[in-house]
């Protein structure tokens, strides 16, 4: 017969090993991610848990592929990264000729004057590029 502290720690490690069998890989962020920022495999872990919310679908390493992805609003750390959180990134460029030289800058055209062209940056802000090349 068993003594009772050895029977005790038999049935802990079969607890313990039955929870693991149960646990679902998910991806879990390491540090804040802001807003529109890109997703890297380094700013990621890999976390074993008991369960997720309803409403949320699990991203996992594979899922991830060799896409680029960012995110869609500010994530904390040790925060679950869900389907929702992420979408694909989409590179938009805006192509200045300005005779010699031709420029291309990362962002979307908001408008256009007879002295500047007006593009928002991938980050929120607005710049101002005039049509003589200068920035200011």
């Amino acid at each position: 017969m068993l003594k009772p502290n050895a029977l005790l720690t038999v049935l802990l490690i079969s607890a313990l090993s039955v929870s693991q069998l149960f646990s679902i890989d998910v991806l879990v962020a390491k540090e804040k991610i802001n807003y529109k920022a890109k997703i890297k495999l380094s700013n990621l872990r890999l976390k074993k848990v008991k369960g997720v919310r309803k409403s949320c679908v699990p991203i996992t390493i594979n899922g991830l592929g060799n896409d680029h992805y960012i995110s869609t609003h500010f994530i904390n750390p040790g925060t679950i990264i869900c389907e929702k959180d992420i979408k694909i990134y989409e590179k938009n460029t805006v192509v200045f000729n300005f005779g010699n030289i031709e420029i291309e800058k990362e962002g979307k055209l908001i408008g256009e004057t007879k002295r500047y062209i007006r593009i928002k940056k991938p980050n929120g802000r607005i710049e101002k590029i005039f049509k003589n090349g200068s920035t200011k």
